[in-house]
C-alpha cells in the first residue's frame, strides 16, 4: 500500500470496479477533480480487479452487481487478501437491505448510487479517516435494530451467497426469473439454479412460496 493517507501530500490511489463503462468513466472524471484522489485503475470484474490490485490502490470502490460476479464476494475477498484496503460499495440496491450485508462482508461504507455523484467524495473521505460511511437514515436504522429484537431470523438468510441475496431481493421486488436474468446479465437456467439453491438453502418447497418469503422479508426490514 501507500503511504499515510492522512498526510497533504498523499494522493490515495483508487480502483473503480463496475461493469458498466460509462460508469467507470464518469467516477474517474469526477474523483480525478480532486487534487489528493486519483485513479489508478479500473476494472469491469472481480477477475480484473484482482489483477488490478497490482496498482497498489489505497481504497476500492465496488459495484455490487458485476457482471459475472457478486461484488459482495469480492469485497470479501479483498478484504482477506488486503486488509489494509479500505472498500467502498456502490449500488443500486436498497441500502436498508444491502448495506449491514456489505459491511459483514468487509466493506467500509455503503453508497447508493442515486447518491453518489452528490456524496461519492465525502463518503471515500469518512472512509479514509477510519470511519464507516452509511447515510444518516442507514445509521438510525442500524442503531434501532441493536437496541432491539430482529423481525425475521437473519440465520437461515445469512447462509446465502452474494448472487443468491441479490436474486432474493429482486424476487421481493416482484420481478420474474426472465427480468432478474436480464437486471444481471445473466442467462434464464442461471438465475433458476440460483432459485434453486436459495429454496434448498431457506427449506423452501415451491416457487410461490419463495415469493411470499422474498416479500415478507423486505418488508420487514
Amino acid at each position: 500500500m501507500h503511504g499515510n493517507a492522512s498526510s497533504p501530500s498523499h494522493t490515495t490511489q483508487i480502483l473503480i470496479v463496475d461493469d458498466h463503462p460509462i460508469i467507470r468513466e464518469g467516477m474517474t472524471h469526477l474523483l480525478n477533480l480532486q487534487e489528493d484522489l486519483h485513479v489508478c485503475c479500473a476494472a469491469g470484474s472481480a477477475e480484473e480487479a484482482l489483477a488490478a490490485m497490482a496498482c497498489q490502490p489505497d481504497m476500492a470502490i465496488v459495484d455490487i452487481s458485476l457482471q459475472s460476479d457478486s461484488g459482495l464476494d469480492l469485497v470479501k475477498t479483498l478484504r482477506h487478501r488486503y486488509p489494509n484496503l479500505a472498500t467502498l460499495v456502490l449500488s443500486m440496491h436498497d441500502e436498508s437491505l444491502f448495506a449491514e450485508r456489505a459491511l459483514r462482508a468487509g466493506a467500509n461504507g455503503y453508497l447508493m448510487k442515486l447518491e453518489a455523484t452528490e456524496h461519492v467524495v465525502s463518503a471515500i473521505r469518512e472512509v479514509l479517516a477510519g470511519n464507516i460511511y452509511l447515510s444518516a437514515a442507514m445509521h438510525e436504522k442500524l442503531a434501532r435494530s441493536l437496541a432491539g429484537p430482529k423481525k425475521m431470523p437473519a440465520g437461515p438468510i445469512a447462509s446465502l451467497s452474494g448472487r443468491e441475496f441479490e436474486v432474493l431481493h429482486l424476487i421481493g421486488l416482484g420481478f420474474s426469473t426472465r427480468e432478474i436474468a436480464g437486471k444481471l446479465n445473466r442467462s434464464v437456467k442461471t438465475i433458476e439454479a440460483h432459485r434453486a439453491n436459495i429454496k434448498e438453502k431457506l427449506n423452501i418447497r415451491h416457487g410461490n412460496e419463495l415469493v411470499r418469503f422474498a416479500i415478507q422479508w423486505i418488508e420487514s426490514q
